[in-house]
């Protein structure tokens, strides 16, 4: 059996779970992140780049954003588009900075996040699954080819649901580290 061949559905695997702790990094809680603001896409000359690319984010207190664009003829346009994002953030600009203060958190609040955050891992766990599903066809596939016996076949099985439990159980782990920073008050 190819090694290769699992192998490349592990990388599968690694790349959603990756993207989706990028998503879940990006859900607020009560502390102020930085990453708070990948999401936020800003009109540069007519075309929407990520904040990043026109400004620095930094996080000098807990629920204190600051954020510099690097001119100042793109103060205005940061400020519209992190008003318009769903963050919930109202900014205060100074003139050469802005700066965004994270309320805390309602209770009723966090468990709406707590949902988002439920249904942002369940579409990884479902893309995990997804990744076994195929490449279990591909299995199955090689098996009737007899490309490869029916042992190496139940043996590659096995290694890909490993994988399976390991990755869903990375998932897990994310969910509950992120939702006890949601719940903290």
């Amino acid at each position: 059996m190819d090694p290769n061949f699992v192998k490349h559905g592990e990388e599968r695997m690694k790349k959603a779970v990756e993207t989706i702790r990028h998503e879940v990094a990006s859900i607020r809680t009560s502390k102020a992140t930085t990453s708070l603001l990948d999401s936020i896409r800003v009109e540069y000359y007519g075309n929407p780049v990520p904040l990043q690319q026109v400004a620095s984010v930094s996080a000098p207190e807990a629920r204190l954003l600051v954020v510099q664009p690097w001119e100042r003829s793109v103060l205005p346009e940061v400020v519209k588009a992190i008003q318009k994002s769903d963050l919930g953030l109202n900014p205060v600009d100074d003139g050469s900075v802005i700066r965004l203060s994270l309320p805390p958190l309602t209770e009723e609040r966090r468990k709406d996040l707590v949902k988002v955050l439920g249904k942002i891992v369940e579409d990884g766990r479902v893309r995990i699954r997804t990744i076994r599903r195929e490449s279990n066809d591909e299995l199955k596939k090689l098996e009737r080819e007899h490309k490869i016996s029916e042992d190496d076949g139940k043996k590659t099985h096995d290694q890909v649901q490993k994988l399976t439990d390991r990755y869903i159980a990375v998932l897990d782990e994310i969910f509950h580290k992120k939702q006890a920073e949601v719940m903290e008050v």
